[in-house]
């Protein structure tokens, strides 16, 4: 058997990271370890996990490309589905991200918008898909 386990995002600060996304996302923290390198949030079968930029550059002999601010995103997004997507954009921008795309009714009916959180993840605020 094959589950999807987790998705690890690098980030700065893991405690600022996951507090911004317990505030605006209204997700549940499961821990942070003591030394506040790695964090997780429980987001349903799936874990959505968070580890510092620093601890991932000491596992990985080339490096690898950090999610900034000042720079285009990286190919990627995380999602959330949500009943009120222009309420969740207004409040993820109120707590510090920055809005990419405001809410959106796409032509098969769903509504999206996009930010950016705090260290640059784009991340999809959307209504379910049916």
């Amino acid at each position: 058997m094959i589950k999807f386990a987790h998705t690890i995002l690098y980030v700065k600060d893991v405690t600022k990271t996951i507090e911004f996304y317990e505030t605006v996302f209204q997700l549940e923290r499961k821990f942070i370890s003591e030394n506040a390198q790695y964090g997780e949030l429980s987001t349903g079968e799936t874990t959505l996990s968070f580890a510092q930029n620093k601890f991932i550059n000491s596992q990985l002999n080339g490096g690898f490309v950090e999610s900034r601010t000042s720079t285009p995103p990286l190919g990627m997004e995380i999602a959330f589905a949500t009943d009120d997507v222009q309420a969740l954009y207004d409040a993820a921008i109120d707590a510090g991200a920055k809005g990419v795309k405001p809410a959106e009714t796409k032509p098969w009916g769903q509504t999206v918008a996009y930010i950016r959180d705090l260290d640059g993840f784009l991340v999809e605020i959307c209504t379910p898909m049916s």
